[in-house]
C-alpha cells in the first residue's frame, strides 16, 4: 500500500498518492474489468465536507468565469435534456459521472461499501433537485468579479447549473485526453483525471477544474457523512466506520462511565425517531 499524505483543510481532504488499484467488483451493478479503486485511507479521520456550491448547460464557447458582461456564464436556452428513469433531475450522463466519482473517491473495501452502494449519487440528485440546487438563499444578482478564494462562490449559476456545466466540460476533456467519458475510464485513469482536476492542470474549458473538483469532493463527502434521511450514507455506513453514534446527542450521563474508554452504540438516524 502507498502512504497517503493528507491535507485536512476544509476544501482539500483527499488523497495525493496512488500507485495501485485493485480489480474488485462493485456490488449492485455490472462492473467493467477495471471498475474499482483499492483503498482510500483519506476517509479515516475525515469528518464532514465543507459547504458545496454550484452547476447546468452553457455553450461550449462560453468559459465559466466570474466576470461582468458577455463573459459571464449563462445556461443555454431551451429545455434541459430528458431525465434518466429514477433520477429526480440528473440526466443519464450526469448520473453515470457522479457514480464514477463516488466509486473512485469511496471504493468498496474493508472500511465501507462503495460510494454508489452508500447512495451518494442519490444524495446529490436530491440536493440538486431541491431548493438548494435551484440557488435558494444564494446571492446571484452580481456583479460577477473574480474573487479571492476566501470570498467563496462568485458565479451567477445555481448549484444545479454549475454541476451540469462541470460534468459536460469534464467529459469533453476526458474524451480528448483519454478517448472516452469519465465514467468509462479505468480506476487508475479516473484517479489521474481527478488529481489533474485537483491541481488545476486539467485543460477543461467552461469551468475552473480546481473549483469543480473541490465542489465534487465536498458534495461527495456530504453525501457519505450525512444523515441517511437525505439519501446518502445508506445503512449508516460511514457512521459505523467512524464509530459515530448519530442522534440523539444526549450522552451527558455516559461521560464519566466512558471517560478514556471507547463508546460503542448502534448509530441512530433522524428516520429512527420519525
Amino acid at each position: 500500500m502507498v502512504a497517503i499524505t493528507l491535507d485536512y483543510s476544509l476544501e482539500r481532504r483527499w488523497f495525493h498518492a496512488w500507485e495501485a488499484a485493485a480489480q474488485k467488483p462493485v456490488r449492485g451493478r455490472t462492473p467493467m474489468p477495471d471498475d474499482s479503486i483499492a483503498r482510500r485511507d483519506f476517509l479515516k479521520g475525515a469528518s464532514a465536507a465543507g459547504a458545496s456550491v454550484a452547476l447546468l448547460t452553457v455553450p461550449q464557447t462560453t468559459p465559466a468565469k466570474a466576470a461582468d458582461g458577455p463573459g459571464a456564464v449563462k445556461p443555454q436556452d431551451g429545455s434541459p435534456p430528458a431525465q434518466a428513469q429514477g433520477w429526480l433531475t440528473l440526466t443519464m450522463d450526469e448520473g453515470a459521472f457522479f457514480s464514477a466519482v463516488a466509486d473512485s473517491m469511496i471504493p468498496a473495501d474493508e472500511l465501507s461499501p462503495s460510494g454508489t452502494d452508500c447512495g451518494i449519487p442519490v444524495f446529490i440528485d436530491r440536493q440538486l433537485a431541491g431548493a438548494w440546487g435551484a440557488g435558494a438563499k444564494m446571492y446571484r444578482a452580481g456583479p460577477y468579479h473574480q474573487g479571492l478564494p476566501e470570498q467563496g462562490y462568485q458565479l451567477s449559476l445555481t448549484p444545479r447549473e454549475f454541476f451540469a456545466v462541470g460534468v459536460r466540460a469534464t467529459n469533453d476533456w476526458s474524451r480528448q485526453s483519454y478517448g472516452k467519458e469519465f465514467d468509462r475510464l479505468g480506476p487508475a485513469e479516473r484517479i489521474a483525471a481527478l488529481k489533474s482536476m485537483e491541481d488545476g492542470s486539467a485543460q477543461i474549458v467552461n469551468i475552473d477544474p480546481k473549483e469543480f473538483f473541490q465542489r465534487l469532493l465536498a458534495i461527495t463527502m456530504e453525501g457519505f457523512f450525512s444523515d441517511p434521511l437525505y439519501g446518502g450514507n445508506r445503512n449508516k455506513a460511514s457512521w459505523r466506520m467512524l464509530g459515530f453514534p448519530g442522534l440523539p446527542a444526549t450522552y451527558a450521563d455516559k461521560i464519566e462511565e466512558y471517560r478514556n474508554k471507547r463508546y460503542v452504540a448502534e448509530p441512530q438516524s433522524i428516520t429512527d425517531f420519525s
